[in-house]
């Protein structure tokens, strides 16, 4: 009887063995497949984020002198850019900005989004299209639009204010040139924030609305009760968009400082700065040191913020 036993179940394992044999082949495939499917992301990714990134890393601790041409100079960038008052400044203007721009957007990008939601607004697709499209327009076009608004000489609203006898209105003052730029970001980027928000509030159950409706929750209590805490995790999506956007900003302060020398300089944003020192004064060794610290800046802010939003959510 244990020979019978034994014999059978040699043969169920012979008979197992072909099919996991089999399975692991189709595995293999698969995974090749996935692999080579993947592959060209890789290979660009490499070539257009990783090695580029590692050869500014390498820049960033040579000097290059006009006695001796490049040296080694291990820190010295890193330092001179912590006693660089440009860079130090240019960094401050944009938390500043950051302080500014991001209530008001965030703030824009979630009115519109629960109004949309609300299933009030008349023609929601055209509202919702009308909305997210300046975020289509590129942000060179988009400047150049609101620099036309804005200018002191042939702008629409300098010539208005002249023909009621009025001072041209201050857009690119030294003073207020800053909120000028936050006016363009913030035209170009409601609308993609307003999509993120949206498509968290489509994903909620409709059951929680109705029940609560059914307690006799007004729409209001429902989006403050509701709403804004399930959409949290986008709305620091959004946050964390807006810290990267903020201090990576170029385009928009390098196209109006051509109407606007005197507000705007060089080194108004760490990224003009770090343009300004690779491709005007040729020192691309400190403006690689100058980016790499502008990288360490935004990767603190953004763990900040994912910090702070786990800390809450453990307290909720």
């Amino acid at each position: 009887m244990a020979t019978v036993t034994a014999t059978a179940d040699t043969e169920s394992r012979s008979s197992r063995a072909p099919q996991r044999k089999r399975t692991t082949v189709a595995r293999r495939r698969q995974y090749t497949a996935a692999y080579l499917l993947v592959l060209p992301f890789f290979v660009i990714f490499l070539a257009m984020i990783i090695v580029p990134l590692a050869y500014a890393g390498y820049l960033s601790f040579f000097r290059e002198q006009l006695v001796g041409g490049v040296s080694f100079a291990g820190f010295d960038n890193y330092t001179k850019a912590f006693q660089d008052a440009a860079f130090l400044s240019g960094v401050a203007r944009m938390a500043l900005f950051l302080v500014i721009q991001v209530p008001i957007m965030l703030v824009s990008s979630l009115f519109f989004a629960l109004a949309l939601d609300s299933g009030m607004v008349r023609l929601s697709k055209f509202v919702r299209l009308g909305i997210f499209v300046p975020y289509a327009v590129p942000a060179v076009v988009a400047t150049l639009m609101w620099g036309y608004l804005y200018g002191t000489d042939f702008g629409p609203f300098a010539q208005l204010a002249q023909l009621l006898g009025l001072p041209n209105p201050p857009f690119l003052a030294p003073g207020t040139v800053l909120f000028s730029i936050v006016n363009v970001v913030n035209w170009e980027f409601i609308g993609y924030n307003m999509i993120i928000i949206y498509a968290a509030l489509r994903s909620i159950a409709p059951e929680l609305y109705e029940a609560a409706r059914v307690d006799g929750a007004s729409e209001p209590r429902i989006a403050w009760a509701i709403k804004i805490p399930a959409v949290r995790p986008a709305l620091i999506l959004t946050v964390i968009f807006s810290v990267i956007g903020s201090f990576q900003l170029f385009v928009e302060p390098q196209l109006l400082r051509t109407i606007a020398p005197g507000s705007i300089s060089t080194s108004y944003t760490p990224n003009l700065y770090a343009y300004t020192l690779a491709f005007v004064n040729q020192d691309a060794n400190y403006a690689a040191a100058i980016a790499f610290l502008l990288g360490m800046v935004i990767m603190a802010l953004s763990y900040l913020v994912q910090l702070w939003n786990q800390r809450k959510e453990r307290r909720a």
